[in-house]
């Protein structure tokens, strides 16, 4: 389990890379992630990313879901709470410990492949979004798909409304679309 931290860093690095593409005109863009815009699936990641490393350390994450993560500057925020997120993940007990989410009370490692899912994900929902697909970690999209399938696949979480069903995408398309597809994401015409 421990690549699971190496990977969490992998998406850390590539999602900052498509905040970094992202500006004031793309904020209101739709996404992948059916009724939340650019602004709205980043807030919630920014958001998650500080209530993931409270729930490592113990803490208060200082907000709630619905709080304004970005404030005026989505750039910063993004980053600042990467570096939280970061730091809480390489704690040497990380793995070590139960952690509380909104859906429960879950061992790390699982947690962490929770989180590592979020990341990787809304990362490429956004690299979608502004048309920007290449930004993604098309070989970390593989990886988390393939961890995905064997450890059982996802189906029971479709219901609950956290995935929805699964789109049929090529095998030879890229990891990205794939995985997007697996997720349940239906917005694959304006992938390449």
């Amino acid at each position: 389990m421990e690549n699971v931290i190496g990977q969490i860093d992998r998406a850390l690095d590539a999602t900052s890379l498509i905040v970094a593409a992202l500006d004031e005109s793309s904020m209101a863009a739709p996404t992948p992630c059916r009724e939340w815009d650019v602004r709205t699936v980043l807030n919630h990641t920014v958001g998650n990313m500080h209530f993931f490393a409270a729930a490592l350390s113990g803490t208060d994450s200082g907000a709630d879901h619905e709080s304004d993560w970005l404030g005026g500057d989505p750039q910063g925020a993004y980053a600042a709470a990467a570096e939280v997120d970061r730091a809480a993940w390489h704690r040497p007990d990380a793995l070590d410990n139960t952690v509380h989410v909104s859906f429960g009370a879950l061992p790390a490692p699982a947690a962490a492949l929770v989180h590592l899912t979020e990341l990787v994900v809304h990362g490429v929902d956004l690299a979608v979004a502004i048309g920007r697909p290449e930004l993604a970690d098309d070989e970390l999209c593989g990886e988390l798909l393939a961890t995905m399938q064997a450890k059982g696949g996802i189906d029971q979480f479709r219901t609950p409304g956290v995935f929805d069903a699964e789109v049929f995408v090529e095998e030879g398309e890229p990891a990205h679309r794939r995985l997007l597809g697996y997720v349940g994401r239906e917005v694959l015409a304006r992938t390449p």
